[in-house]
């Protein structure tokens, strides 16, 4: 692999400067790919962004940044958020705040305006095989805002299949994450969260073994198919989305339960009016696990409320060290507060529904 220095000015740079959106953005008098299918979208807050104008308008060195040689041109490697910042002030899309007032660059004096076109940015060029290239990318982006781990999977998985996924769950504000679907998923589209939960729910944890074998696919139509089919069965199972339970349902595994519970028969009447009583319930601590429990029946996602450290001494007290179920006596440590009556029998913590069992007949208890 072949690594050269260059010196590549601003004016450079913005030659050319497009976003064309999903079909891709380009500088350098168009030989340069800004957004390779390996690069993360742009996530500079304007903070940030003004930063990187401050440190060139100040004549800062800028960080290294790097590009690799790629058909009749170069695509980059690490510098999207540094190189879009430029070419976006440059152009004039926003203005940067100097001296108390904000300037855009087209109302900056000549001569600022040319101080920042021929600021010289560093660039390593790269030039060598894909493999070479994509060892390179993982090492140089070690630093800074580190990648996530579908931002890694896309830099080795490239293809028509990758470009359509994106289309539907990366970008800001993507169809995957339109018509509410935003108040259930916790993840973020711009840092291709999204594309990650739903290829994890649709392949069941196979994530690279499904990019890899549909990486020449013309679309990505499949996997957009079925994260409708999630949320469309999640609507019609939890119809009442409103935004107190929204708080509830977001971020939950709802492609997993589709998945295991979409053949199943369930009344969404029904499950609203349990709903309504396990929000109710104070001995049901995790309300998002509410959920969770009406589909497999498992407490434990509700976290049900424990008894404290006062009642079990009280009880133990009560009964003198006994168990009450072998009649042996026992130390504290060596013993469980157990509900004598089960919560889903009725049955609350509260002392006088409390039983002080030695830790083998409360386990052998639990386990029938």
């Amino acid at each position: 692999m072949k690594i050269e220095l260059r010196a590549v000015t601003i004016a450079e740079l913005v030659d050319g400067f497009a976003d064309n959106g999903e079909q891709g953005v380009t500088g350098y008098g168009g030989d340069l790919n800004i957004r390779p299918a390996y690069q993360r979208e742009f996530v500079y807050g304007p903070k940030e962004r003004d930063a990187v104008i401050e440190t060139v308008r100040k004549g800062f060195p800028l960080n290294t940044m790097y590009w690799a040689v790629a058909d009749d041109g170069f695509e980059l490697m690490d510098g999207q958020q540094r190189t879009v910042s430029l070419c976006q002030y440059v152009n004039g899309e926003f203005s940067v705040e100097i001296d108390g007032n904000p300037f855009s660059f087209h109302n900056l004096p000549k001569e600022r305006q040319q101080r920042i076109l021929d600021y010289e940015l560093s660039i390593y060029v790269c030039d060598g095989s894909d493999e070479d290239k994509l060892e390179w990318f993982k090492v140089i982006n070690i630093a800074g805002l580190e990648l996530k781990p579908q931002e890694l999977r896309n830099a080795i998985y490239t293809g028509p299949w990758l470009s359509d996924a994106k289309r539907w769950f990366s970008r800001r504000n993507p169809p995957a994450v339109q018509e509410d679907r935003h108040k259930l998923v916790s993840a973020d589209p711009n840092r291709q969260e999204v594309l990650e939960i739903a290829l994890d729910w649709f392949t069941g944890g196979k994530i690279e073994e499904y990019m890899d074998g549909h990486r020449s696919d013309a679309d990505a139509q499949e996997l957009w198919d079925y994260w409708q089919a999630v949320f469309d069965w999640v609507k019609r199972v939890f119809p009442n989305q409103d935004s107190a339970r929204a708080k509830l349902m977001k971020g939950l595994p709802w492609g997993r339960f589709y998945n295991s519970h979409k053949d199943d028969k369930l009344n969404a009447a029904e499950l609203e009016k349990r709903i309504v009583a396990l929000i109710d319930d104070d001995e049901v601590e995790n309300k998002k696990g509410i959920y969770a429990y009406l589909l497999t029946d498992n407490e434990k996602t509700l976290n049900l409320r424990a008894f404290d450290e006062k009642t079990k001494q009280s009880v133990y007290a009560r009964q003198k060290g006994i168990c009450p179920v072998c009649n042996k006596h026992f130390e504290f440590h060596e013993m469980e507060a157990d509900h004598r009556i089960p919560w889903h029998k009725g049955g609350k913590t509260t002392a006088d529904n409390c039983d002080m069992l030695c830790v083998a007949d409360n386990r052998a208890k639990g386990g029938k």
